[in-house]
């Protein structure tokens, strides 16, 4: 069991709100009752216009002509802008600049923006985009990543990570397996559509009020698409309707457009797009298609591996190489394997382009070794855990991963052992076997897989964080940094933090909008690392104004600066007791600063990109899943019956909150591993465009028994806002215990001999597929 002495203990306060507290998301009473104001629900002002897109309608091809005089001539339409009406730079790209604002001579996919219309209302410029006349010369385009391979049509050249000799280690191994597997994307459904809306300034300038992880981004490409300095844009960020990573980069085109309009006719411009040509034109989850080869001994430990992750990356770069590298980090899962190759292809192809999705890149790769578990086991015909136990990283030889990095404070094998145990993992397996045995139109599956994701930026600049605070004097705190609210609650928590070092009440202290020129080249919000970095700088922000309020009272009050302290709303100086807003109007009054900024930037992460080694990341989290499932045999349909999850979160800022992460990024991926199914024809058309063919989970799809826990009496080791850790993208992973349970189940029908390969999305009609393999393995007796 899990050593839980050296875990701290929260404080025992009167006040409410700091951290360790189950507290609500600050804007929940808004959301339930419909007064949280996003983006659009702004009331127009006076003479505002309406922006609509324009777009490609075939996958690739010249553009030989663009006929637009219908569009102008349209009821309402006050301006038309094409590529030709970009004063600055045309292009955008967050790691490759590649991807123009609006196409001039050619396109690469079908929803590719190539003019934009400014009309009255959002009806009229929605109708009039559709009276252009676009005249193509069609070429022959290349949708999947076969046909990308097969052309060696790439973003970038292959990267490449590895250590030992895998192709020997795999050659000199007792037994070696291969195979391939497929996983789709994933389309972020968020519940605010992509949208924003820019405001006129003085001198040329213009304010952007975008849903968007990203306002240093938006605040940058505008500047260069305006040919105007960053300092004349502003960008407010409120709060999101959900973004999930496809709000990052995908938000960009939104808000240089409507700042363009914005500019070009002195008055505000909303652009918002419909849920259909949101899905049709907006990126999405790569794909993936990996190919491996893996050499093991007889007790199933992994001697070698190869591995080649080939994602379909769409017509530009995006984010894609980071997210692909990303995945040959995360290859390992949790578990060693000394002798490794990891090959990452950036295929292009003429669909979307594919971007962050939470989790970036490591649910897909660790589908792969989860499923290469269970094969060895199956194999070998020994025990599936016992094959991952055997594997874990652990002890002072098998404790450092293909990238160099040190697998410190590994506390997985004992999430795992408490979990088995608290769950009854054996007993109920030992159960379903009886029960498929006795069933021959039902079967179950069980599965327990583990996780290790690792969390911070492997590209080093990113690793900082600013933060605003100003105590005003009459006690309350207005507080302001780099990160962007889209439901997760990171105000709440980051509040929480300020609350707790100076020990006021949470409900003192008010988080404004992250604005760009109150806390400058703000990293996006991604990669669960906001609340670490942002909570370290208001952290920071905090300790200087306490410091310095400190120094004043044992001036004031001739007292040493270790009697002074603040407790409960209340500072204490030796023997004299105020209150909070009584002493910050005395410190006031005698001249002392009540405002300060704060500034974090992550130690120990390094990265060589050349040589793919270094700490790319500042910490692991851990835990792991049980997934139970049943399956019908004649139809593949198929329900989750209990999910148990043990998660890691370090010493939780926000229980109540981390909770519903977990949760909520458990169905989520869930979702994308069972129901949610990309589809575009052979001529580039998506398919899956809306609800009615696009499947998200839904509230009858969560399991009627669902065990979730956040692991108690642990914290992080490292410099993170009260020992707490990252919480928002490491849960979805645990859903690969679903697709697990469902390969296990199936495998039952042949007496557990072979499992299938299960394709994800795991959709009712794959899972017959393989239910029917199954049957003719075993000679047709189910």
């Amino acid at each position: 069991m899990l050593d839980r002495s050296a875990a701290a203990t929260s404080h025992t306060v009167s006040i409410t709100g700091q951290t360790h507290s189950a507290i609500p998301h600050e804007s929940a009473h808004k959301h339930v009752s419909g007064r949280a104001n996003f983006v659009d629900d702004y009331p127009p002002t006076r003479d505002q216009l309406f922006a609509y897109i324009g777009y490609s309608a075939i996958a690739k091809g010249k553009i030989k002509s663009i006929d637009l005089s219908d569009v102008r001539q349209a009821e309402g339409v006050v301006d038309v802008i094409t590529a030709a009406d970009i004063p600055g730079d045309p292009y955008i790209g967050v790691i490759i600049p590649d991807e123009p604002l609006l196409a001039k001579n050619s396109v690469e996919y079908i929803g590719q923006s190539i003019f934009a219309v400014a009309a009255t209302s959002y009806e009229l410029a929605r109708k009039a985009v559709k009276l252009a006349k676009i005249e193509y010369a069609p070429e022959v385009p290349i949708l999947t990543i076969d046909e990308a391979l097969d052309a060696e049509n790439f973003i970038i050249p292959a990267n490449i990570m590895s250590r030992g000799n895998a192709a020997e280690a795999i050659e000199n191994a007792p037994n070696i397996i291969s195979g391939k597997r497929y996983l789709k994307g994933q389309e972020h459904f968020y519940i605010e559509g992509q949208t924003s809306r820019a405001v006129p300034a003085e001198d040329g300038g213009v304010s952007i009020y975008p849903s968007s992880q990203h306002a240093n981004e938006i605040q940058k490409f505008a500047a260069r698409i305006l040919d105007i300095p960053m300092n004349l844009v502003t960008v407010e960020i409120r709060r999101m309707g959900g973004a999930f990573g496809g709000k990052e980069v995908s938000a960009s085109p939104l808000a240089c457009l409507a700042a363009l309009f914005a500019v070009r006719t002195q008055r505000a411009v909303s652009l918002r797009l419909a849920r259909e040509d949101d899905m049709i034109m907006t990126s999405k989850r790569h794909e993936f298609q990996t190919n491996y080869r893996v050499g093991f001994d007889d007790a199933g430990q992994i001697l070698g591996a190869e591995f080649t992750l080939s994602a379909r990356c769409g017509y530009s770069a995006d984010l894609s190489p980071a997210v692909v590298e990303r995945a040959m980090l995360s290859i390992d899962n949790a578990y060693y394997i000394n002798d490794i190759r990891v090959v990452g292809n950036f295929c292009k192809t003429n669909t979307c382009t594919s971007t962050a999705f939470r989790g970036f890149g490591t649910p897909q790769a660790m589908v792969t070794i989860e499923g290469i578990m269970d094969d060895i086991a199956c194999k070998l015909g020994k025990d599936r855990l016992q094959v991952r136990r055997l594997n874990f990283y652990g002890g002072e030889k098998r404790n450092t991963t293909h990238y160099q990095q040190k697998v410190e404070h590994n506390i997985l094998p004992e999430i795992v052992d408490e979990l088995e145990q608290e769950a009854q993992y054996f007993q109920r397996s030992e159960a379903i076997k009886n029960f498929n045995r006795q069933n021959q139109f039902l079967k179950k599956g069980i599965a327990l897989t583990p996780l290790k994701y690792g969390v911070g930026y492997p590209i080093q600049f990113m690793n900082q964080a600013g933060a605003l605070i100003h105590i005003y004097t009459d006690g309350s705190i207005h507080l302001n940094h780099g990160g962007t609210e889209m439901g997760q609650g990171l105000l709440t928590k980051i509040a929480q933090i300020v609350a707790e070092e100076l020990h006021v009440d949470v409900s003192n202290i008010f988080s404004s909008s992250m604005r760009t020129d109150k806390v400058p080249n703000a990293m996006p919000t991604s990669g669960s690392f906001s609340t670490d970095l942002n909570g370290m700088a208001a952290l920071n922000a905090a300790r200087i104004l306490k410091t310095r309020l400190i120094d004043f009272a044992a001036e004031q009050f001739d007292v040493a600066k270790e009697d002074v302290v603040f407790l409960n709303g209340e500072v204490h100086a030796g023997d004299t007791k105020f209150s909070f807003q009584e002493f910050v109007l005395l410190a006031h009054l005698n001249r002392i600063s009540l405002s300060s900024t704060g500034y974090f930037r992550t130690p120990k992460v390094h990265w060589d990109m050349e040589a793919s080694i270094g700490r790319p990341y500042f910490y692991y989290v851990f835990g792991a899943a049980i997934s139970e499932v049943i399956i019908d045999v004649f139809t593949g349909e198929y329900k989750v019956l209990r999910v148990d999850i043990l998660h890691d979160v370090g010493r939780s800022l926000n229980p109540g909150i981390d909770m519903g992460q977990v949760e909520g990024g458990f169905i989520q991926g869930m979702g994308w591993l069972t129901t949610e199914e990309l589809a575009w024809d052979d001529e580039g058309n998506l398919l899956s465009k809306n609800p009615s063919t696009y499947k998200i989970p839904t509230a009858s799809d969560i399991p009627p028994v669902f065990n979730a826990r956040l692991l108690s009496g642990v914290r992080n080791l490292e410099e993170t806002p009260f020992y707490s850790k990252a919480v928002g993208e490491p849960p979805l992973c645990l859903s690969i215990s679903v697709w697990c349970a469902l390969r296990h189940g199936i495998s039952s029908i042949a007496d557990y001999k072979i499992l299938p390969r299960l394709d994800v999305p795991a959709t009712p009609e794959r899972v017959l597929w393989e239910i029917e393999a199954a049957k003719e393995y075993a000679g047709g007796k189910a």
